[in-house]
């Protein structure tokens, strides 16, 4: 029989410690190992057994979820969930976390009842079973993705079909400017940091899928942009994908590239959940596959599922150069393995090796 994942619940809210309880123990494969009210007692706990992960509320009496999370990535790493309330003013709290070693991050603003999760019960689950995968030794280098608890739950799961038909497999005229579409999940917010990093102001234009909520995309791409040479923004419907800038797709919208002649720009719309996801890497990839074929470079990082493979293989198909990131930098090796796994990738490389080989392929055009 396989091991079950044992999880630590703390937060003070009884009501949602009862939620959350009900919810994972929903998995024949989780199972809960303790509630804590807050911090101390959650420490109190672990001085008899360790879990495999633990979900964390931010606000709590006594000692806040940041602060035991810093003692406790010092002392015992362990994956941490982060549960927080969507708020604006919470987002640039939740980025902290997700810096100082959380693996993850729910959205609880409807949490409260088990009722009101019927629809999202899945998706917690999902969050806590890749938690349990993560590799602690990349966490604290590039730590976690943000899931909602109030996105749309475990409804049949949509391809890129439900928002674009596939490429014609037209070939698509070379143009002088590369465009780089990336996608990534669980790991992503400080890979993609590492990442960008890397690059100087006049880097190819560059599209991001990043598993994010409304609100907290733009918070992201904020700190990014203080951080990089390049200019990094929250996408608006409509932008111009340009040399040295990189837009990240708004939470809870797709984005998709489109172009004009020898101009590319990105449409953000509505739609459903695609691969169980909004916004969706296999939507970004598709519509990189028909509107820039082999202009274009496609990434798929860290992330847990299997979004962007089907993508991926199709912008290949179309021409694209493809790249992976490698297991051994991967916070969770899911959406990279599947895109191997598919055929659709042509490089395995290092996460410290990809800025580099995004220069040397622009050197091409």
């Amino acid at each position: 029989m396989a091991k079950k994942i044992r999880v630590l619940i703390i937060d003070d809210s009884a009501s949602i410690r009862q939620t959350l309880t009900h919810v994972l123990e929903q998995d024949p494969d989780i199972e809960i190992m303790a509630v804590a009210s807050d911090p101390f007692m959650a420490a109190r706990k672990l001085q008899d057994e360790i879990p495999d992960v633990i979900t964390l509320d931010v606000e709590m009496p006594r000692m806040d979820g940041i602060t035991f999370l810093r003692k406790l990535m010092s002392q015992r790493p362990i994956p941490v969930v982060m549960c927080s309330s969507l708020t604006e003013a919470g987002s640039e709290t939740l980025l902290q976390a997700l810096e100082a070693g959380a693996v993850d991050v729910i959205l609880k603003s409807k949490i409260g009842a088990a009722d009101s999760l019927s629809d999202d019960a899945m998706r917690i689950r999902e969050v806590v079973k890749s938690a349990a995968q993560a590799r602690l030794s990349n966490v604290r280098r590039a730590a976690g993705t943000i899931r909602s608890a109030s996105m749309e739950g475990p409804a049949k799961k949509l391809t890129a079909d439900a928002m674009l038909p596939p490429p014609t497999g037209r070939a698509m005229a070379k143009t002088t400017e590369m465009v780089v579409c990336v996608g990534a999940s669980t790991g992503g917010t400080e890979a993609l940091r590492e990442f960008l990093e890397e690059l100087p102001a006049n880097a190819p234009g560059m599209v991001i899928v990043q598993h994010m909520p409304e609100k907290f995309t733009a918070a992201f791409a904020k700190r990014l942009n203080g951080l990089c040479e390049v200019e990094v923004k929250e996408a608006v419907d409509g932008d111009p994908v340009l040399r040295g800038h990189v837009l990240i797709a708004p939470g809870d919208k797709h984005m998709l590239l489109e172009r004009q002649g020898a101009r590319y720009y990105v449409s953000v719309k509505t739609g459903p959940l695609v691969s169980r996801h909004r916004p969706s890497v296999d939507v970004l990839f598709r519509s990189a596959a028909r509107s820039a074929g082999s202009n274009a470079m496609g990434i798929i990082m860290t992330g847990m599922g299997d979004d962007g493979a089907r993508g991926m293989l199709e912008m290949r198909q179309a021409g694209a150069y493809t790249v992976a990131q490698d297991e051994a930098s991967s916070v969770v090796f899911g959406m990279p393995k599947e895109a191997i796994a598919k055929g659709g990738v042509d490089r395995i490389l290092p996460l410290d090796q990809i800025a580099r080989e995004v220069l040397i392929t622009q050197q091409k055009f």
